[in-house]
């Protein structure tokens, strides 16, 4: 009797810290949830639908001259400013003939395009609207991996929607649309529902952390997006002055790698450099003494092995002002000056 008594105060003992442990998850889930609910309540009215018309491409016209002339693309986008600047995705809204922005609360407008830059995939649009409701963009160079990270589209007009999941990975980069490569790209399994490129990844606050722009369909649904203090900058610089300016040397490269005894005997802090395969007549590299097989390994005391190092070397600081850059030319190092031009 006393061994069946034991045996059931047991028993009552493990069902009941069972209960407690499923009072607990309950609990979790519960406020995840209302974590991810009120962010989507607070930051829905500030995400827009983008209707955007495009020229039809001259091959498709020719193929079938009956199909509409300017077919219609969408995408999201977030308002930043009471006074209707909104930033979405460049791949959204570049060349577009006319764009159409929907809000939550039924509003529709004409939205003009104030400036985009494909190098980042970001663009800025304005719309002329009373109250609008605003994002701030966060600080993602204190992200964590594993923290929230909610993403909010306005794919279809009048009706968001709404992934979550978490910040996977971080200091990603991107190739985008003009070839150049995007630093500092958020990786997320917040999935982006079609329709939702352009429109915000924010924190477990509602602040942006960075701008939805791609999906990689073959790699699991990998998810990115452009980090904040990344468009940050360039929607500062759209906003101001219509583009991100940046350098050119008016050269063809491409990547290679140096052959170990040059490294050590020169001691070259770079395991490759650049070769140059072509020299534009009338370009700064030309203009500098730079040759057709030149092999660039370093441009203001910058290790340069790869077209993309010296795409970030080539910021707007760089425009004009007089340049070092080391080459390797018929087996020893040669220092040139050049005065990058703008690119266009």
């Amino acid at each position: 009797m006393l061994n069946f008594l034991a045996t059931e105060g047991a028993s009552a003992n493990a069902a009941e810290r069972r209960s407690r442990v499923h009072e607990q998850d309950d609990y979790l889930l519960d406020a995840y949830s209302q974590t991810v609910t009120g962010v989507a309540r607070r930051v829905s009215n500030a995400v827009v639908h983008l209707n955007v018309r495009k020229p039809q491409p001259q091959n498709r016209r020719q193929q079938n001259p009956r199909q509409p002339q300017e077919p219609f693309g969408t995408g999201s986008g977030f308002v930043i400013s009471t006074d209707g600047f909104v930033v979405t995705n460049s791949h959204v809204v570049h060349g577009a003939t006319a764009i159409e922005a929907s809000l939550p609360d039924g509003r529709s407008f004409h939205a003009r395009v104030v400036g985009d830059d494909p190098a980042t995939d970001v663009a800025v649009v304005k719309i002329d609207g009373d109250n609008l409701a605003t994002l701030a963009f966060g600080e993602s160079d204190r992200l964590q991996v594993g923290q929230i990270a909610i993403a909010i589209g306005n794919p279809y007009g009048f009706q968001y929607s709404v992934t979550a999941g978490v910040v996977s990975a971080l200091g990603r980069t991107l190739r985008s649309q003009n070839g150049r490569l995007i630093d500092d790209v958020i990786q997320t399994d917040a999935a982006l529902n079609p329709g939702n490129s352009g429109g915000p990844l924010v924190d477990s606050f509602g602040n942006v952390i960075g701008v939805n722009t791609a999906v990689i369909l073959p790699a699991q649904g990998l998810c990115f997006a452009v980090a904040s203090n990344l468009a940050k900058f360039v929607v500062g610089k759209l906003i101001l002055e219509g583009r991100v300016r940046r350098g050119y040397l008016g050269i063809a490269a491409q990547a290679v790698p140096l052959p170990a005894k040059w490294t050590q005997t020169l001691e070259l802090p770079t395991k490759g450099g650049i070769q140059i395969q072509n020299v534009e007549a009338d370009g700064p590299a030309n203009h500098s003494g730079l040759q057709a097989g030149d092999i660039m390994v370093q441009f203001e005391g910058k290790p340069i092995d790869s077209i993309d190092a010296l795409h970030k070397a080539l910021d707007e600081t760089t425009i004009g002002r007089r340049s070092n850059i080391w080459v390797l030319r018929d087996g020893s190092l040669k220092s040139l000056s050049v005065t990058p031009g703008e690119l266009r």
